[in-house]
């Protein structure tokens, strides 16, 4: 947050020149907003940024893929001459492993089979959702071996919790699995609700 003048922006506490008039250091604190308004002044809110997880340096502009992306060698690859030989723009790129007897026996990184992905938002999130229900599950999982072990019943407040979490697990994935927006997904993500 800070004051501006012509895109200039004014230190509280610090004097500042203007159409040849000397400021004086307290100037902003004791003026009015109708003082600062009449020689310009404005002021400017901080910039609220995107959340990250979502858009890709927190500019709402620039979301991050919703889909995984199979990648390819792209024509900025071609025009900076760093193609392999025998590849063009468009050919998949594949996942680099290590081969004993490439480079006449002395080893090196060849190209797998496995297409390199960059994973979406619906697939971090949905094992976002996965893992997190994993873990609530783990908390009651004794109770499911304490049956198959020693034929225990297991209480019905915990088989009703075990259910609830299932549930909501899998209203997640749907929803996630649905969405054809950042701000979808966003929304879905904060719905979560994991009480019983």
């Amino acid at each position: 947050m800070a004051y501006k003048l012509n895109e200039k922006t004014l230190v509280v506490g610090k004097s500042f020149t203007y159409n040849e008039i000397l400021y004086p250091r307290n100037w902003l604190q004791l003026s009015t907003e109708e003082e600062r308004s009449a020689i310009g002044i404005t002021w400017e809110d901080d910039v609220t940024l995107a959340d990250d997880k979502y858009y890709w340096g927190g500019d709402v502009n620039n979301p991050k893929a919703l889909d995984d992306v199979y990648e390819v060698w792209s024509q900025d690859t071609a025009n900076h001459n760093l193609l392999p030989d025998g590849v063009s723009v468009g050919d998949p790129k594949y996942v680099k492993v290590w081969d004993d007897t490439a480079n006449n026996g002395e080893g090196g990184m060849v190209d797998s089979d496995e297409q390199m992905i960059t994973r979406g938002l619906k697939y971090e999130m949905t094992n976002q959702v996965k893992d997190t229900a994993g873990k609530l599950l783990s908390q009651t999982d004794w109770y499911v071996t304490r049956k198959v072990e020693r034929n225990v019943d297991i209480p019905t407040d915990v088989t009703s919790k075990r259910v609830a979490i299932v549930a909501e697990s899998e209203r997640l994935e749907t929803a996630i699995a649905d969405v054809t927006t950042v701000e979808q997904l966003i929304e879905v993500m904060q719905s979560q609700n994991w009480s019983e």
